[in-house]
This record gives C-alpha cells, sequence and structure tokens, in this order.
C-alpha cells in the first residue's frame, strides 16, 4: 500500500496539464487501473484478511482521488491566470462601436403572420400559458384516454399532497385560446391565437417549447370553402408568390370534423425549396370544421352557428421561408446566428408595403 501511495502521489505531483494527470487516473483509478484491480482481488481473501485489506484499499483510493482533484484544481487556476495575462483589457481604449440588435425570426414571422391576417378581418386573442385541464383537453373533445393527455407528452404541473382536483398543464397548443375566444365574444367571432406551447419532444425538427398560431372563425354559414380561401389567400401573402396550390388530405383531430391536413405544392430543385411550383407536396398545417362538442364547451349553439380551425406552427414556417436549416438554433441565443437570420428593428411587416426585407 505505502509503494502504491508514494508512487501514485509522485505522478500526480509532477503532472504538468490535464492531459497527464488523467492518463495517471486511468492508470490508478480506471476500470483497468492499478488499485482498482486490487480491489477486485478481495473476492479472493479469508474473511479476516479482506476486511483490512478492503479498508486500506478504499482509504488509498480515497487518497489518491483527492489528489487527483487538488491537482485538476491547481492546474485549472493556473490555467486561468496565465489566460487572464494574455487577455487583460484596457479599460482606457475607446469604447467600441455600439452593435445595433435586430428582430429575431420567430418574432418577425409572428408580425407577419398578424398583419395577413388583421387584414382579412381577424383579430388576436391571448390567454395563459399554463391551464386547466379542461380548457386544454376537456373543452376540446379530447377523450381522457388519449396518447396527448399522458405524461410522456404533456408537462403536467406539480399538486400538493392530498390534491384530487385534476392537475393544470403547460399548454400543449393554443387551442384553449380559441375556448375562451367564444366564451367572452361569443359568436360571431374571427381570432388568431399566437403564443408559445410546450410538448415533450427534442430533436432537429422539435423543441419542448415552441410556437403556434392557430385561427378561428365562426359565423351562420361558414364552410370549408371559406377555410381553403382563407389558407391559400395566407400562403400566397407569407410566402410572396404570385400563386399557390393547396391539397387537403382527409386527417383525424379530436376537436374538428372533419379535419384535413393541409399540404402545398412546391419544389426542391437545386436543394432550395419554391412554394406553389414544382411536383412534391409539403405538410404545412392541420384544420376542420369545429366540432359541434368545441362549440357547445365555448358557449355558442352548434345549431345555430359552426365555423372552422386551424393551427401551424410559426417557427416551422419561418423556417421554411427563410431556409433556416435546424430548430433548435432558434433557442440557442448565438449571436452570429440573430445577426444573420435577423431583422431590423425598422422592418415592420404590412401587407401592402410588403412582409420581408
Amino acid at each position: 500500500m505505502d509503494a502504491l501511495r508514494q508512487k501514485y502521489l509522485e505522478m500526480v505531483g509532477a503532472a504538468r496539464d490535464e492531459g497527464v494527470l488523467e492518463d495517471v487516473r486511468l492508470a490508478a483509478l480506471g476500470k483497468k487501473g492499478e488499485i482498482s484491480l486490487k480491489m477486485r482481488e478481495l473476492g479472493q481473501m479469508a474473511p479476516e484478511v479482506r476486511q483490512a485489506a478492503g479498508a486500506a484499499l478504499n482509504a488509498l483510493k480515497d487518497e489518491i482521488d483527492t489528489a487527483l482533484r487538488a491537482k485538476k484544481a491547481a492546474l485549472g487556476d493556473a490555467a486561468l491566470d496565465e489566460r487572464l495575462k494574455s487577455e487583460w483589457l484596457d479599460v482606457t481604449l475607446p469604447g467600441r462601436p455600439r452593435r445595433q440588435g435586430t428582430i429575431h425570426p420567430v418574432s418577425q414571422v409572428t408580425e407577419e403572420v398578424t398583419a395577413i391576417f388583421a387584414d382579412m378581418g381577424f383579430a388576436v386573442a391571448e390567454g395563459p400559458q399554463i391551464e386547466s385541464d379542461w380548457y386544454n383537453f376537456d373543452a376540446l373533445n379530447i377523450a381522457p384516454e388519449h396518447p396527448a393527455r399522458q405524461e410522456h407528452d404533456t408537462f403536467f404541473m406539480a399538486r400538493a399532497e392530498g390534491d384530487t382536483r385534476p392537475p393544470h398543464v403547460l399548454r400543449t397548443h393554443t387551442s384553449p385560446v380559441q375556448i375562451r375566444a367564444m366564451q367572452a365574444q361569443g359568436a360571431p367571432i374571427r381570432v388568431i391565437a399566437p403564443g408559445r406551447v410546450y410538448r415533450m419532444d427534442m430533436d432537429q425538427t422539435h423543441t419542448p417549447m415552441f410556437h403556434q398560431v392557430e385561427g378561428l372563425a365562426i359565423d351562420r354559414d361558414i364552410s370549408m370553402a371559406n377555410l381553403k380561401w382563407v389558407l391559400e389567400e395566407f400562403c400566397r401573402s407569407f410566402f410572396e408568390v404570385d400563386t399557390v396550390e393547396l391539397r387537403f388530405r382527409a386527417s383525424h383531430f379530436p376537436f374538428t370534423e372533419p379535419s384535413a391536413e393541409v399540404d402545398i405544392r412546391c419544389s426542391w430543385e437545386g436543394g432550395q425549396l419554391k412554394i406553389g411550383e414544382g411536383d412534391s407536396w409539403l405538410e404545412i398545417l392541420g384544420s376542420g370544421m369545429v366540432h359541434p362538442k368545441v362549440l357547445a364547451a365555448g358557449g355558442i349553439d352548434p345549431a345555430e352557428w359552426q365555423g372552422f380551425a386551424f393551427g401551424m406552427g410559426i417557427d416551422r414556417i419561418a423556417m421554411l421561408k427563410y431556409g433556416i436549416p435546424d430548430l433548435r438554433a432558434f433557442f440557442e441565443s448565438d449571436l452570429r446566428w440573430l445577426r444573420h437570420y435577423g431583422f431590423s428593428a425598422l422592418d415592420m411587416p404590412t401587407v401592402a408595403g410588403g412582409l420581408s426585407r
């Protein structure tokens, strides 16, 4: 034990950088390290010998580990001192010119969407991001057994011990805002509901928090034809093209009946997305006629009124329009990314004056 202690303490003391120190750690405490191999030999010893040897080996292991940590901290401090010597700042020098900030693409696209729908008579409705189970699920005709109501898909808020009431959730869509708007305003109504939503998902095309905009229009004689016209006009204005072609595919959403996924004609020629031409189709949103149960939950008589609803991801359509390849970059606060994709603070989008630069 004394020989091992002296050997590794000397090696730790002689290490001049963290790479060498890591080699010492592996030689002593790694899976195949000398002390680790000694620990494995304990099982072959007699019980009375194993007890004494085990205690000694554990003490040696702790001593070497403490020495390694202390040396690593010392090397880190020394490296920081050297770095500070080379990166000192002369505060008497003139300041750097003030850089102009930029508008985040999500904020820009939200303003563009708002401007387009405002031109078609839609008001903006808002609601809380922490919602009750009723507003987020029950009022939208989402059954208790629906997968969206499970913990693998939804963020549930913690409850006090003994509280048997349904839990609150971080809203999974902005559809609860539609219910609140119907309850507050009644029918007829035309609103969009942009805002943050939360789902338990994370990859190149999904994030736990993202931005969504949903639309709702209710009147006595609204039909799918009105929905199609509104979406075509929106896509034409948003993507700033002369013609668009939409394809409606039958789908199922608990809160609309009938329901349809909406694809837009596009091409990927040369790796560049072009809207309104080509032989490819790209899914951009979901839509449908508002389910009678949802109208009733909003305090509107489904025997007198009907309407349509739709929803799309603001981050997704921003990626499509401005050629942004990775959704996660929206939330990384990289100044280089913001300078590249950001917008001038004075570049306010309007339908008449142009939406984008």
